[in-house]
């Protein structure tokens, strides 16, 4: 009598107000019951790189991974004119678009459904008047921004990047230098064989924008799905996404480069600008989830909740706590199936509202403040903390005349915070690259760790803005160590286990017994032109060491231009030696440059009382770049090697020496 009592009640709720008031509804159902599809079969609903994640990362495979029972949703479209349009497996609910208020009547007695919410209004059926809007306007709709800018404003504030940068960055070099992001670059990391979802209104004619030329050659969208118009193509939509998804993915060498060109991408258009309702936080969630099941290891999105076209909805601050809102819970969703997302503050810094929008509230992501490329924040950049006391933004990137790529095929400037998201995403992919051994929340905390305020974070730039290089160390430390470490007969061997590319190398120092400080004993050159793992072993041959405990620190030098020199240790080990190794007399190895200065060749004279199998002649100029190698064979003595320069510009050289990987010696050489 009381289910009766409760039907007659429900039926006269929605026939009145919320009939009235919705046709589209959240469908809550209470589990995931008589579900033909099992936790111990997965590939049947994820893909093979979706469960190689979860096993790389000991993520175990549980009910949220369970498609919403076919039955369950059989009954629902069964129950009426209903039209099912999008499903979250992970919140168990089911987006509908009814004007049937019996058949919401009959969903609301399903003994599986938990909870009928009215969510959005009718559906607009025309919104062509928005196709190919100018990224702006959206940005006025959702988030707000300051003002924007035109391209040739900006000019004179961009700096060109040097010339030993593996991309030629143009107008961006100032956004990706502020973050030492050229150093990832130019080791090899740019996103290769990474996965980026972006979530976002639309990719307006992103197959024919010269942003993407390199990525549309290259098949590097993998998958699109348009989750408002429930059909595969994504290009006829809004612009703003393709502006954002150039932050990321775009390469027009010398003018405008993303920050992680090389990635591959999914583009799902989740946001509906015709309108503002909790729906689209829905389609956030099956985009994410989306994005999990095809293995993609980052998310990006410019999108945020706040206020609504239908006030009743409305989030206040106190629902952005990190685990009341549906993006928001999405959003750590993600984060614990593995999946690292970056997520735009919001451009409310100036408003009435002030404060950050859902789902960049949620615990486990990124999100992201706007700053100029002098890393002055944007005003207009939504203030922290989440209103339950976590500092919000995670970090800033350059939001404030952001450049990216335009509807008319043009580049220009924008600000939003929607533009530092993607550029932020972007490098925290080629990070993820250099280290795929840690997990999302291990990146996740090395960009915390490299911020510029870290120690002192605000409610303006949270941790700060991120520097590549320091993210890299952190995460190099984690990683490499001393594997090996033994002495005899007055040798100690050390073997290390690291990632290094041939830009970068190594010092040996050791702290003997009676010394107060640390002596540099030998150097070891990097291997490789792209970051990769490599295991090296050095020998220090000991004289004038008397017996004890002898201490060895190794300093991995991962820049060696003097201007951004950067270096840290990465691991130390102790050896005992039972008896002091005496004074050993032995000619002093000598490296000679002969005439110097030179102009079209000199003569290089090795001096070695041993003979070099193995004799590796390195010439790099004062950047650190390599200009010339050689490898040469010596007996015991001295030898003499002709080495041409004609070709090197004037100024100031390096010359290195190695026996293998052993320097023996080095000379400045000046090239006329």
């Amino acid at each position: 009598m009381k289910k009766n009592i409760l039907s007659i009640l429900f039926t006269l709720f929605v026939c009145t107000g919320l009939h009235a008031q919705f046709s589209r509804y959240i469908i809550k159902f209470k589990n995931k019951g008589t579900s033909p599809y099992s936790i111990a079969n997965p590939s049947v609903y994820l893909s093979n790189k979706a469960i190689a994640r979860r096993s790389t990362y000991s993520i175990a495979i549980d009910s949220s991974d369970l498609p919403i029972t076919p039955r369950y949703l059989d009954s629902v479209r069964l129950a009426g004119a209903v039209t099912i349009l999008n499903a979250s497996k992970w919140l168990n609910q089911v987006s509908i678009q009814t004007s049937d208020a019996a058949a919401l009547n009959k969903i609301n007695n399903l003994t599986f459904v938990q909870s009928v919410t009215g969510i959005a209004a009718r559906t607009n059926n025309n919104p062509i008047g928005m196709i190919g809007m100018d990224s702006d306007v959206y940005e006025q709709h959702k988030f707000k921004p300051e003002k924007n800018l035109t391209a040739a404003e900006n000019l004179q504030q961009r700096v060109n990047n040097t010339s030993s940068d593996f991309y030629s960055y143009g107008n961006t070099y100032n956004e990706i230098h502020l973050h030492n992001g050229e150093f990832l670059h130019n080791i090899g990391m740019r996103g290769q064989n990474m996965l980026i979802a972006v979530l976002d209104a639309g990719f307006y004619q992103y197959t024919s924008l010269k942003a993407f030329d390199s990525i549309n050659t290259n098949n590097q969208v993998v998958q699109t799905w348009d989750f408002v118009a429930r059909e595969t193509s994504v290009v006829e939509d809004d612009s703003h996404g393709m502006s954002c998804f150039s932050a990321i993915g775009g390469n027009i060498p010398g003018s405008f480069v993303g920050t992680s060109p090389k990635a591959n991408f999914a583009l799902y258009r989740t946001e509906d600008v015709t309108s503002e309702y909790p729906i689209e936080e829905h389609n956030w969630a099956a985009g994410a989830e989306r994005a999990d099941s095809i293995g993609a290891d980052i998310i990006s999105s410019s999108l945020g909740y706040n206020t609504f076209d239908n006030s009743s909805l409305d989030h206040t601050y106190a629902d952005m706590n990190g685990r009341n809102n549906i993006s928001t819970k999405a959003a750590v969703i993600a984060s614990r199936k593995g999946l690292l997302s970056f997520v735009a503050m919001g451009n409310d810094g100036s408003a009435a509202w002030q404060y950050l929008a859902s789902p960049a509230d949620a615990d486990s992501i990124v999100s992201v403040g706007a700053v100029t490329a002098a890393g002055v924040v944007g005003s207009f950049s939504s203030y922290g903390p989440s209103f339950d006391g976590r500092v919000k933004p995670e970090a800033s990137a350059v939001g404030v005349a952001a450049y990216v790529q335009n509807p008319n095929n043009t580049i220009g400037s924008g600000n939003g915070t929607s533009y530092a998201c993607p550029k932020m995403a972007g490098l925290g992919t080629c990070l993820w690259q250099a280290f795929p051994e840690f997990n999302n929340m291990a990146i996740r905390d090395a960009i915390i760790k490299a911020g510029s305020i870290y120690t002192a974070p605000n409610d303006r730039i949270g941790y700060g803005i991120p520097d590549m290089k320091k993210a890299f160390i952190v995460l190099l430390n984690k990683f490499a160590k001393i594997t090996s470490s033994s002495v005899a007969s007055c040798k100690t061997t050390i073997a290390w286990k690291t990632k290094d590319a041939n830009s970068m190398k190594f010092e040996i120092e050791r702290l003997a017994p009676g010394q107060v400080t640390y002596t540099k004993v030998g150097e070891v050159q990097g291997q490789g032109s792209i970051l990769a793992i490599h295991n090296y072993t050095y020998d220090d041959i000991m004289t004038n060491v008397q017996a004890g405990v002898i201490k060895y620190r190794i300093k991995q030098v991962i820049d060696t231009v003097i201007a951004s020199y950067s270096s840290t240790y990465i691991d130390s080990a102790t050896v005992t030696l039972t008896s002091g190794c005496s004074v050993v007399t032995i000619n002093d190895d000598k490296v000679t440059i002969l005439p110097n200065p030179a102009t079209s060749q000199f003569t290089l004279r090795v001096e070695t009382n041993y003979a070099v199998s193995d004799l590796n002649i390195r010439i790099v100029d004062m950047k650190g770049s390599l200009m010339a190698q050689q490898r040469k064979t010596k007996a015991s003595g001295r030898a003499e090697f002709t080495i041409p320069i004609g070709y090197l510009a004037r100024g100031k050289y390096t010359v290195s020496v190695y026996n293998g990987k052993t320097l023996i010696g080095k000379q400045s050489l000046l090239k006329l």
